[in-house]
């Protein structure tokens, strides 16, 4: 992110913190205030899982490829396929819980529990 530029407000939680669809700006609130950087986010599917992996690439390193705004327009795109497959408060609940933080090198990765039915929409 460029100095000066201001951060946004922050958004609240969820009143339940589980269910409500999660919004890209929610992302951008649980991601700084866990770890102070807005890390890139990845769906990726293996044997037949999807995994939502936080890697240790970040916005505010120079060489982040992309903009604030297509950062936030990426958010906003994978939170509409998180909240279609009924795991918005799973990744609530990780981001808020873990303990562990992304690492030059190594992703951190949250396994999917996709609600019966959604999955042959999603996995191929």
């Amino acid at each position: 992110m460029s100095p000066g530029l201001p951060l946004p407000p922050p958004a609240l939680p969820s009143p339940d913190g589980t269910g409500a669809p999660l919004t890209g700006q929610e992302i951008w609130d649980l991601l700084q205030a866990r770890w102070q950087a807005s890390y890139d986010l990845q769906l990726v599917q293996r044997r037949g899982r999807l995994y939502l992996q936080v890697m240790w690439a970040y916005l505010e390193q120079q060489s982040f490829p992309l903009s604030q705004q297509e950062y936030r327009l990426k958010l906003e795109e994978l939170c509409g396929l998180l909240n279609g497959l009924g795991v918005a408060g799973q990744v609530r609940h990780w981001l808020l819980t873990t303990t562990d933080k992304p690492r030059q090198g190594r992703a951190m990765g949250l396994a999917l529990e996709i609600p019966a039915g959604r999955a042959s929409e999603f996995l191929i």
